[in-house]
């Protein structure tokens, strides 16, 4: 069979299996819903958990990025990777014993608890905001994703492919709700885990002879008698590009993304609503555990997957004749995800950084015009197995691992979207009496409206998908990291600090990215802000994060107490074992 005939069986089958456990586990009630009944195992759990945090910028994205930055690249490896640490040991456990469903639910009861007065409405309402914000941007990112994928390999122009996901996602997020996506995402993990290491172990026997991508990367490449990593360093350089080891990234500008990334996992609401889904304080430890190994196998494969697509992709593609060109880059040139252009005429391919002044010293010597290659960082997961020469069942198989890791996350931030607005705004909100029919057809209107808002904005988002997806932690981190750090931990915070605080952390950082990609967002020459005091714009948030944190605190010491039955609950749910009468609460 050919490539295309592999990918829609592939895809059509994988796809035919999630839309079936949509059916089967059909949520019948709210509780079914919001967190699957409550009765998911651990194991289970920690499978969904780590499908539902390895979307498209893990999967499609951040080995993408790693190619292209090297070192730099870096640095969404490890915030990613210590954000989650972060979110299973500090904050996890606890908001699982709180009882609440949701981050604004939290939010709302911790910083009001029962009394009923407009207090309930704004910390709630904060909180809601901001749940929107972070998981619509996120969402964003996902859509984007699915739309790289379908746009290849069904051969359809990038904005189809995008709708076809539309579609789908819409199908079984909403009919299932947490219970249907659970077990949907369980079945995601295995696609996507399989599709992500199987091309990897092929790859590193043909570059490095060893069969482990970890050590693949310090194996030595092609036996031409150096290791890859050393290689990598020759093959940029000589194209004027930075060592693949070194990093051009300020320091301060490496540690603010990390810290935003990291705080950002922890206020992340579709990975917290997780925690909800087992029975008891335990198994919420249980399965972050095991979401961690999970988890674990695809973030240390993603760097060796990284460097054999760079090595690759130079070694296919610099001094190639345009008529030679594999086809690889003719297929993805077709979906317009590659930009070619042959500026002095020669007929052969020149890629080198032409805005380096290696790289242009290297033009004026050899009579070059410019760079001629261009691929979209997003594609190099995809790409690989192709570019590598691998069969046509593997390169099928990673199309369907990226399009489960972008669907699963997808589904996961359509949930917080939807309860957002159903459970939090409406029934806790403004519509009290509502029943749970009505409160259920309510967050399937949501989630519907939210899928196809996330599809039409995936068609132009602000940068590629792990960018993104790094706005989305920055809000997250700006925005819920204090609220739920010092709710947790520090009885002193009242309602009037977590309020302000989460409003001036979204605000700033909100308009902070606002200005700095406003070429993107408002077709400006040039970004009206180049950067704050050496913090790009994903790093803004843990700035945000900063502000919101201090104006918290301050406020809450200017400020009236929380009551007795506030400070008790703190007390509660830091006792460590069982539920005690928190969830009384």
């Amino acid at each position: 069979m050919d490539q295309q005939i592999w990918t829609l069986v592939m895809v059509g089958l994988t796809f035919a299996i999630y839309i079936g456990i949509a059916i089967w586990s059909r949520a019948s009630s709210t509780k079914d819903f919001y967190v699957a009944g409550g009765g998911v195992s651990p194991l289970a759990n920690g499978m969904a958990t780590a499908a539902d945090w390895m979307s498209a910028a893990s999967f499609l994205s951040m080995a993408g990025l790693i190619a292209f930055l090297g070192y730099d690249g870096g640095v969404y490896l490890m915030g990613w990777t210590g954000g989650y640490v972060l979110l299973a040991l500090l904050l996890a456990p606890y908001l699982r014993k709180f009882g609440q469903y949701t981050v604004p639910d939290f939010i709302g009861t911790r910083y009001s608890g029962k009394n009923p007065n407009a207090q309930v409405n704004v910390a709630r309402l904060v909180a809601i905001i901001c749940a929107l914000f972070v998981s619509f941007t996120y969402v964003v990112g996902q859509m984007k994703g699915v739309g790289v994928a379908f746009s290849r390999f069904l051969e359809v122009p990038f904005e189809t492919g995008v709708l076809i996901g539309i579609a789908i996602v819409f199908f079984y997020a909403v009919l299932g709700g947490m219970k249907g996506i659970t077990y949907t995402q369980v079945a995601q993990y295995c696609v996507l885990i399989f599709a992500f290491t199987v091309p990897a172990i092929f790859i590193s026997l043909q570059i490095t002879g060893n069969p482990v991508p970890q050590l693949g990367l310090l194996g030595e490449f092609k036996g031409e008698g150096v290791s890859l990593l050393t290689k990598l360093n020759q093959l940029n350089t000589e194209l004027g590009f930075t060592e693949y080891t070194s990093g051009k990234k300020e320091m301060i500008d490496v540690a603010f993304i990390t810290a935003a990334l990291m705080l950002g996992t922890a206020g992340l609401p579709h990975v917290i609503v997780r925690f909800f889904t087992v029975p008891k304080v335990s198994d919420a430890r249980k399965s972050a555990g095991y979401a961690l190994v999970f988890i674990a196998i695809l973030y240390t494969t993603a760097p060796a997957v990284a460097a054999f697509a760079r090595a690759n992709m130079i070694d296919s593609v610099s001094g190639v004749a345009y008529d030679d060109a594999p086809a690889w880059v003719t297929n993805w040139n077709k979906a317009g995800l590659i930009k070619m252009e042959d500026k002095n005429g020669d007929g052969i391919i020149q890629y080198y950084d032409d805005k380096s002044e290696a790289g242009i010293a290297l033009a004026a010597e050899k009579g070059w015009k410019g760079n001629e290659f261009s691929p979209d960082r997003d594609i190099m997961v995809l790409a690989n197995p192709e570019i590598a020469q691998l069969p046509a069942w593997v390169v099928a198989l990673v199309v369907a691992g990226g399009l489960a890791a972008a669907l699963s996350t997808a589904a996961g931030l359509l949930l917080v979207i939807s309860t957002s607005i159903s459970h939090d705004l409406l029934k806790k909100t403004f519509m009290p009496n509502i029943s749970d029919k009505q409160e259920l057809m309510y967050a399937r209107i949501a989630a519907a409206v939210a899928v196809v808002g996330a599809g039409l904005a995936g068609m132009n988002p602000p940068g590629f998908v792990a960018e993104v997806v790094a706005f989305a932690f920055g809000l997250a981190a700006s925005s819920f990291f204090p609220a739920i750090l010092l709710g947790i931990f520090d009885k002193r915070t009242n309602t009037p600090g977590a309020v302000t605080g989460m409003i001036t952390g979204l605000v700033f950082t909100t308009a902070m990215i606002c200005m700095m990609r406003s070429v993107q967002l408002f077709g400006t020459d040039a970004p009206i802000i180049k950067d704050f005091f050496g913090i790009s714009a994903q790093g803004i948030g843990t700035v945000g994060m900063f502000l919101n944190l201090i104006v918290t605190i301050a406020v809450s010491r200017m400020t009236p107490a929380p009551s007795q039955e506030i400070q008790n609950i703190v007390e509660e749910i830091r006792i460590p074992r069982g539920a005690g009468e928190a969830q009384a609460h």
